[in-house]
């Protein structure tokens, strides 16, 4: 397996977790709350899912167990940034602190032990097609991802639950005015973001590098909220970037596969790299993020 192979194969299962969290953390901000806590929020999902899979639970359970562990948590998060409106960056650093506290205390006691992943699910006939063949061979968890990021672009474009969740976020007193619960919305979009941080958590610890470390997450967190503003609210783009992400943190084992003499440490700070690199010619487009951006995201709703 070449270079481009190697990528090609690894590219969707290491831009799972990126896109499942981005996809939370997209619902969450479409309907006006900016969540910082998504690095937390993971890991605690993450922890969660790696102690009842290693005791026996399966993968589902793992799975639930971490959506619903990240979603509570999370929670935690709307009632004081949505119910109190205090300030929701504070908040959601606080409690992004608090859920890589929670798993650092949890896991402890299971450092660098091991479990088992999930088998490959080849797609037929396209699996078999030369080089790019490869991208059709995945674990079921990648298949589920691509269906959820299409199920939340239909969801945004063709819905009314799509168009309320972004009209609470447009002009929250307006919607409150027909008859919509801003606070309730922003709740549920709360608790969906967690749920989807939590599963991005599970995967990366029971399935991508199914072992326990601490700090595991290594900052995919934050790419992920990062990954939102690359891909300007917009599903499509977000799965694209988290693509391009997933693709660039395989760079570095492709190029030590291949021989190149760089640092080990550059090659892992790429993604990294990256992210500051193409969050800064974004910004630099105003009309861009004006066009697509979120009204009153990171406002607390007064009525």
């Amino acid at each position: 397996m070449n270079a481009i192979e190697f990528i090609l194969a690894g590219m969707l299962a290491a831009a799972t977790p990126f896109l499942l969290a981005a996809l939370g953390e997209l619902v969450v901000e479409r309907a006006g709350v900016l969540n910082l806590g998504v690095e937390g929020l993971m890991a605690f999902g993450a922890v969660l899912a790696f102690i009842i899979v290693y005791h026996g639970g399966g993968h589902l359970l793992g799975f639930v167990t971490a959506g619903l562990g990240s979603a509570a948590l999370s929670l935690v998060f709307a009632v004081i940034a949505i119910g109190f409106r205090a300030n929701q960056v504070a908040t959601g650093l606080a409690i992004g602190i608090l859920g890589q506290g929670l798993s650092a205390l949890f896991g402890k006691t299971y450092e660098s032990l091991t479990v088992k992943g999930l088998p490959k699910l080849a797609f037929p006939w396209l699996s078999e097609i030369p080089i790019f063949g490869r991208l059709f061979i995945q674990d079921a968890v990648v298949w589920l991802s691509l269906a959820a990021t299409f199920a939340i672009w239909a969801m945004f474009a063709h819905t009314k639950t799509g168009l309320v969740v972004r009209a609470i976020g447009e002009n929250p007193k307006a919607a409150h005015a027909i008859g919509y619960s801003v606070i309730a919305v922003r709740f549920a979009a709360a608790a969906f973001g967690g749920a989807m941080a939590g599963f991005a958590g599970a995967y990366a610890a029971v399935v991508y590098t199914p072992l326990w470390a601490d700090g595991m997450i290594a900052g995919r967190g934050w790419i992920a909220i990062a990954l939102v503003v690359f891909g300007t609210w917009l599903t499509g783009r977000i799965f694209l970037g988290a693509c391009l992400f997933g693709a660039v943190s395989l760079m570095g084992l492709a190029a030590q596969a291949t021989g190149l003499d760089v640092p080990s440490q550059l090659l892992a700070s790429l993604p990294y790299l990256v992210t500051i690199i193409v969050l800064g010619i974004i910004s630099a487009d105003r009309r861009l993020l004006k066009l697509n951006g979120v009204a009153s995201l990171g406002e607390p709703f007064e009525h």
